[in-house]
């Protein structure tokens, strides 16, 4: 049996209920817990442990934690309580408890199915998503020991580039949060089609030339999904190309110019992912994802003031007044890969997408598919307007996309050869 190593919280106190029967080397298990940090160790009933580990003695038995944070630095970030099955260790990470969730792949995927959506939505594209999950999960456990670093690019006098690995966890495999995949416990309630979808693709992956696919995935690309080299390192995989998000068409608009890409995020062409039937999208995404309604087309507005602010504080570096925002180059989705921002003290080039999205938003900007228009508001100030297209970066698998084509009644077959072309399908031990 296969096991994955979650990290689920780190904070100075985590407090926890045992439900069910545990078993722990650290004395007795109680329902109700807590533990802190204490000249560098974990304090628990009042002795100090370097290590501490619970183990379920019971089919039945969960863990719950609670002020887990989810959507972490995302618009919708929040803490709420959750429960686990598995083992619940805990460790001493930066001064801090860490709270680390040790379970099987196949109950993992389970949770990641019903976490990243709602679980009601077609049994076609449930499957689809775990073998997606799951090939995306094992790519990074194979991963794991050639890359270490968390934040990768270049610096120089003109420009900040920036992308983030997701191979930045030493202590543990991978976090619950969206920077890996969703992992939210038993918490979301589990949909006998997620199960089966799970079950029925047991140990089934992509793979491409011998290797699983690195199956990325984002809940809008916007009508056209994205390549990978855009998002992260200046490489390219066959399995992740840049298409329409539509069937039957065939042509690329070209959206790496300023022209082309106004005229198509002002437009709103036909895509898989440019539904608003509310009942399609209830089906798909968890309550707080439907707070997010706009997440085809969007628009944000600052004024002059609120953008240099913001940029200062979310880039630290002093721009001054800004006085423009000019992208210099996109990717085939529109998406911005390098954003020159000129202010009054400082002009300076950033990027990657993700860079440029945390720079311009206090959270995250929905995408860096965006075009930006200055107007002059009731008082004469300018203010600055992004229109922008999806929600995420665009490669791989559209979530909205591929679940309105499970609703549609494609296969998870279709499905997947359409967000992932020349990948396979291959059964992995591991």
């Amino acid at each position: 049996m296969r096991t994955v190593d979650v990290g689920i919280l780190r904070a100075p106190r985590i407090s926890f209920d045992l439900n069910g029967r545990f078993c722990s080397e650290s004395g007795e298990c109680v329902a109700k817990n807590s533990v802190f940090i204490e000249d560098g160790k974990i304090s628990f009933n009042g002795k100090l442990y370097e290590e501490i580990v619970f183990v379920p003695c019971g089919d039945d038995s969960v863990f719950t934690l609670h002020d887990v944070v989810i959507g972490v630095n995302f618009h919708w970030q929040r803490k709420e309580s959750q429960s686990f099955k598995g083992e619940l260790h805990l460790i001493v990470e930066d001064a801090e408890v860490r709270a680390i969730n040790r379970i099987d792949v196949e109950e993992y995927l389970v949770s990641v199915i019903s976490s990243e959506m709602s679980a009601t939505s077609s049994l076609e594209f449930l499957k689809a998503h775990t073998i997606v999950s799951r090939s995306w999960l094992y790519a990074q456990l194979l991963r794991k020991e050639k890359v270490q670093q968390s934040v990768l690019g270049w610096e120089n006098d003109n420009e900040t580039i920036r992308w983030y690995a997701r191979e930045d966890h030493t202590l543990f495999d991978l976090c619950a949060d969206d920077h890996c995949q969703r992992y939210q416990g038993v918490t979301r309630a589990h949909n006998p089609n997620v199960e089966h979808a799970v079950r029925a693709t047991a140990g089934v992956v992509l793979m491409y030339d011998g290797e699983v696919c690195d199956a990325r995935f984002s809940k809008c690309c916007g009508g056209v999904t994205e390549r990978f080299s855009v998002c992260w390192e200046n490489v390219d995989f066959d399995y992740l190309q840049a298409f329409r998000d539509c069937e039957g068409v065939e042509s690329l608009p070209d959206l790496t110019t300023e022209q082309g890409v106004r005229e198509w995020i002002e437009s709103s062409p036909l895509s898989y992912c440019s539904t608003t039937d509310s009942g399609v999208l209830s089906q798909i995404l968890n309550g707080y994802d439907r707070e997010t309604n706009d997440f085809y087309r969007w628009t944000v507005v600052y004024s002059q003031k609120e953008l240099s602010e913001l940029v200062a504080e979310r880039s630290g570096i002093n721009f001054g007044t800004i006085q423009d925002l000019i992208p210099v180059e996109r990717g085939a989705s529109g998406r911005i890969v390098k954003l020159k921002v000129v202010g009054s003290i400082t002009t300076r080039t950033i990027g990657k997408e993700l860079e440029i999205r945390r720079c311009l938003s206090r959270s995250h900007l929905y995408s860096s598919a965006f075009v930006v228009n200055k107007v002059l508001d009731s008082t004469d100030s300018v203010q600055f307007v992004l229109k922008g297209a999806g929600w995420g970066h665009g490669v791989g698998l559209c979530q909205i996309g591929a679940a309105m084509m499970g609703e549609k009644g494609f296969a998870c077959e279709q499905i997947l050869a359409f967000y992932y072309p020349q990948s396979v399908l291959s059964q992995i031990e591991m």
